[in-house]
Order: C-alpha cells, then structure tokens, then sequence
C-alpha cells in the first residue's frame, strides 16, 4: 500500500479528495495545521473504511512540514501521490498598491518554501517506488494575476512556475507533476467545481498522466 498525503486537509476538497484516493486503495495522511480538525476527518474517513491519520505541521515552518511528511511515510506506507493544496490566509490578499516588500514574505513562504519542502521530503521515495503524482491546487490568479489580490498573485504565479519546471523534469523519472486551477468558488451544488468533483478530477489527472494544467472550467471572460 502506497500513501496519498495531503497538505491543507480541511472539510471540504480536502475530505473529498481523501476519500477518492483512499477509495482507490491508497492510505490517507492529512496534514493542516489544526489538530482538533484532523482528528475529526481521520475519525470519518476511518467510518469509510480508509486507513487515515492525521499530523499537525505549518506551512510556513519547514522544519515541522518535513517531519509531518517523514513521520507519515514511516506510518503510512511510501508517499507516492502529494497534493498540495493548503488555503491562504486571507491577509495575503491586498491590493497590489497596498502591498510592500514585507508583505510578500509569508504568501511566498506558503506557496513557494512551503512546496519546495514539501516536495523534497517525498521526491527520494517516489524515486525508490520508481513512480508518483505531484498534484498543485490553485486559484485563477495563479494563471491571471488579479492586482486585488497581490500578495496571492504573486505567490501563485511562483508555485505555478516551480511546479512547470518539476513537470518537464521529473517526467523521465516517472514522476508526474500537474496543476489543477480552480476559477472559483467551490460549491457542493456546482457541476465541475464540486468537492467530489474536483476529487475526481485529481484522481483522473493522477492517473491519466498528461498535461501539466489543468482547468476545472473555463476562466471567466
């Protein structure tokens, strides 16, 4: 068994991602922040039959992001699909005049440290598994800067040329990186930008194997 780890667990995509994967056979490592909220998802994925555990680490602190993900293979199983998805604070949102150099620091930590660890800690055993998935979440400002928003703008368009780079690398390796963006909201009554929906969809990419991005719908006019 082959472990499904996934950083920014929350209620929503999270969950419903969770359960895709660990429906397919894989086990299920979440990782947030909070531990309480952990507790809660690992104990209904468990009600599903999906072995699940939870392990608190921050984004913006590296070295707890890469004992969270250490800490899940040694339990788990092999890391051999990583989705990163965690959702940014609502600070890092200012408009583009509104924003300084400082500001800057902790949306890129989030978006571009923070995946950067994360993918070092579980790229030496997809190479010793000979395969694996690097799946990165993002909104449309990752492909169409949006200057209310800048600090996440700028953070994403970051990840989004860290995980191209990975993807035309890592392919001879077996290795598939891919980007799913999400123009929207995420509705449970949405068609394509439901929470079992995109969950689908993440899994349909891990298993598909193509292209880098990916659209959930069409971006807006």
């Amino acid at each position: 068994m082959t472990t499904f780890a996934l950083i920014g667990a929350g209620p929503g995509l999270g969950l419903s991602t969770a359960r895709r994967f660990g429906a397919a056979g894989h086990s299920v490592a979440l990782i947030a922040r909070n531990a309480q909220r952990l507790d809660g998802l690992t104990a209904e994925l468990a009600g599903a039959g999906i072995e699940a555990r939870g392990f608190a680490a921050d984004v913006l602190d590296i070295e707890s992001l890469s004992a969270a993900l250490y800490a899940a293979a040694t339990a788990l199983g092999p890391i051999e699909i990583l989705q990163y998805s965690p959702v940014p604070r609502a600070d890092f949102m200012k408009p583009v005049l509104d924003t300084s150099a400082d500001d800057l620091d902790a949306p890129l930590a989030f978006s571009v440290k923070g995946a950067v660890t994360a993918v070092n800690a579980v790229l030496p055993g997809m190479r010793e598994l000979g395969r694996g998935t690097l799946l990165f979440v993002n909104g449309s400002s990752a492909v169409r800067p949006n200057p209310k928003v800048a600090g996440t703008s700028i953070a994403f368009a970051a990840e989004s040329a860290y995980a191209g780079m990975l993807h035309d690398t890592l392919a001879p390796q077996n290795i598939h990186v891919a980007q799913l963006i999400i123009p929207g909201a995420i509705r449970p009554d949405a068609e394509h930008s439901s929470p079992d929906a995109l969950a689908q969809r993440l899994y349909d990419i891990h298993r598909e194997r193509d292209a880098f991005r990916h659209y959930a719908e069409p971006l807006p006019d």
